[in-house]
């Protein structure tokens, strides 16, 4: 009999067992774990796998040093961190396992992890995009691309629209023209809104506590504050005791499921974060991400990018404000890196505007009988 056939009667075994074991038809999905390098020591690790295999849902596949426990798991030996990282990806091309949970992986600029956590306030789960790595080296730029990269985590988890808030951090503004511009185009992109009474897609410490929406996008430095946050705010932060992880690496064109979690992560976030891994291997992130960005090249991505680009730096035109009125009307909606320009234009067009900040964010004050003309002008010159 040849050593083919033999390799399928065997497929087909352990695939019987493994619906036999775990009432799931088909084949068993294999997530690895790098157990090298937490702070919280291996027991960590042990733990995390044992609550992950207790659930009977995939296998774990273990990455590391040999332990006295790591025999009850299908196990790759490897000391180092190199070695690790080197065992991990051959694993992965070579089909061994589907998707992996590991304390540090190098990400090539454009793929960025998009993590997952519990809302305090109200328990729902949320995506937070993102919160490890480089999607882009220009924030609105990468904040669009981290807005795509979310919309496909959360389909691939079997959310069919998500819904999608931009954090209120510098750019945020100047995100949701972006994203409005692709949804105008064909891109589908279902905004939510903010808790708070004056509503909105740009979301404020409220909307992040209570889960305003599925998909939190923002820079990937913010989100990672953001998941140190809601993983460890019970323990002091010296261990993080909720959530997902950091998750899953997504960008154009990347072909493997890593999902990240810290060194300070606990035990039950390690085996959330395996669960998650399970979860995008079985709802096929690769293949919905690529999806997703196909159709937002179509819907113009690649012009919406380059329009946000710093512009080179011009002699700037010296523009005297008009005469002093009172103001008492706010144009809402304006970054507050263009925020000074807005009121530029605005004298150029012989209107009176003063730059100031309310309580939802940056504001220009016109006068009451300026407002519509005001709105106008700056909306035409692209800041809101």
């Amino acid at each position: 009999m040849s050593n083919q056939v033999n390799q399928a009667i065997k497929d087909v075994l352990n695939e019987l067992a493994h619906t036999l074991e775990s009432g799931q038809v088909g084949p068993s999905i294999k997530i690895g774990l790098t157990i090298n390098g937490s702070e919280l020591g291996f027991d960590v690790m042990r733990e995390a796998a044992a609550l992950a295999k207790s659930e009977g849902m995939f296998e774990v596949v273990l990455i590391g040093e040999k332990l006295d426990w790591t025999e009850e798991y299908e196990h790759y030996e490897a000391n180092d961190e190199t070695a690790v990282e080197e065992m991990l990806n051959k694993l992965l091309n070579d089909g061994t396992i589907h998707g992996a949970v590991t304390l540090h992986h190098t990400f090539p600029i454009g793929v960025s992890t998009v993590g997952r956590v519990i809302s305090p306030a109200l328990g729902r789960e949320m995506f937070i995009a993102t919160t490890t790595g480089t999607t882009a080296t220009v924030r609105a730029e990468a904040m669009v691309l981290n807005t795509i990269n979310g919309i496909a985590v959360a389909k691939a988890k079997g959310i069919k629209n998500p819904t999608v808030g931009i954090v209120n951090v510098d750019g945020a503004n100047t995100v949701e023209r972006a994203l409005r511009q692709l949804q105008e185009k064909g891109y589908d992109i279902t905004f939510g809104e903010s808790a708070r009474s004056d509503g909105g897609v740009v979301l404020r410490g409220n909307d992040l506590l209570l889960g305003s929406a599925d998909v939190m996008v923002c820079d990937s430095l913010t989100g990672n504050i953001l998941m140190k946050l809601f993983g460890s705010y019970t323990s002091g932060g010296t261990y993080e005791t909720t959530g997902f992880g950091y998750g899953p690496g997504v960008g154009d064109g990347y072909d493997h499921i890593i999902n990240i979690v810290s060194r300070a992560s606990g035990a039950p976030v390690i085996a959330n974060a395996l669960k998650y891994a399970f979860q995008m291997a079985k709802g096929k992130l690769v293949s919905v991400a690529k999806q997703e960005y196909e159709a937002a090249k179509k819907a113009g991505l690649a012009s919406v990018r380059e329009g946000l680009q710093p512009k080179a730096a011009v002699a700037e035109e010296e523009i005297k404000a008009p005469a002093k009125e009172v103001v008492t009307a706010q144009l809402n909606g304006i970054d507050v890196l263009d925020l000074e320009d807005a009121v530029k234009a605005l004298w150029k067009e012989g209107i009176y505007a003063e730059s100031g900040m309310g309580c939802s964010g940056p504001i220009v004050m016109v006068s009451d009988e300026n407002a519509e003309k005001a709105h106008q002008v700056v909306k035409d010159a692209g800041f809101m």
